[in-house]
């Protein structure tokens, strides 16, 4: 997870003036995000969560409401950085291919699930009992094809407008799809921390999109 900035307001977290008490904020904040790479939600206890930053569960209770209140933390500090990886994207583009455009916009995407991996994994797993709590992937989701599509479509050529972006939507389907099977299930052959999957589903969407030039 990247390191957070010390001045933040989420909800369910109780505000706080001190540095000290902001930067143990910050340490259970990370630390969550770090050890929901390897368990789930229902596994990550409050204990083991301040164990691991030397704080005291009391002290857990008197900065968020609850565990679904972290929880929350967790998801919004995800939404916010998905926002920042976005800004990110809509950098000028130049003169690039479309080849270079798709791997540009995919690795952007891969990072941001990268960096937030176990927190992501936590929210699709409880889709099914909170299905509100997956709505921040879905919402970035479209926001993500929706900020691609007009660096894409000069690339694709001129004519036929709304059959190219449909091709481009559906190319991030593709692509994001993938990616959710990837985090939740790891079938393989390549796992999101493999290199390979970045160039793998930019050769994708790229084909996808050539396939609706020609």
């Amino acid at each position: 997870m990247p390191r957070l900035s010390d001045q933040f307001d989420l909800p369910g977290v109780t505000p706080s003036r001190q540095k000290r008490s902001r930067e143990t904020t910050l340490a259970l904040l990370e630390a969550g995000a770090e050890l929901l790479r390897t368990r789930s939600l229902a596994e990550l206890s409050i204990e083991a969560l301040c164990g691991k930053v030397g704080a005291t569960v009391g002290a857990f209770y008197s900065r968020f409401e609850s565990k679904e209140a972290y929880f929350n933390a967790l998801i919004a500090l995800a939404a916010q950085d998905g926002a920042q990886h976005l800004a990110r994207m809509d950098s000028p583009a130049g003169n690039l291919a479309l080849d270079d455009l798709c791997r540009r916009v995919v690795s952007g995407v891969i990072g941001w699930i990268r960096a937030h991996e176990g927190v992501l994994r936590a929210a699709l797993q409880h889709d099914d009992t909170r299905p509100d709590k997956w709505t921040t992937f879905k919402s970035l989701a479209r926001a993500t094809t929706e900020h691609a599509t007009p660096l894409l479509l000069p690339a694709m050529g001129n004519g036929r407008k709304a059959a190219k972006t449909h091709a481009i939507a559906f190319g991030f389907q593709v692509v994001l799809g993938t990616l959710v099977n990837a985090i939740l299930n790891d079938p393989g052959p390549l796992s999101l921390r493999d290199r390979e999957i970045e160039q793998r589903l930019a050769d994708c969407l790229a084909l996808l999109l050539k396939a609706e030039i020609r």
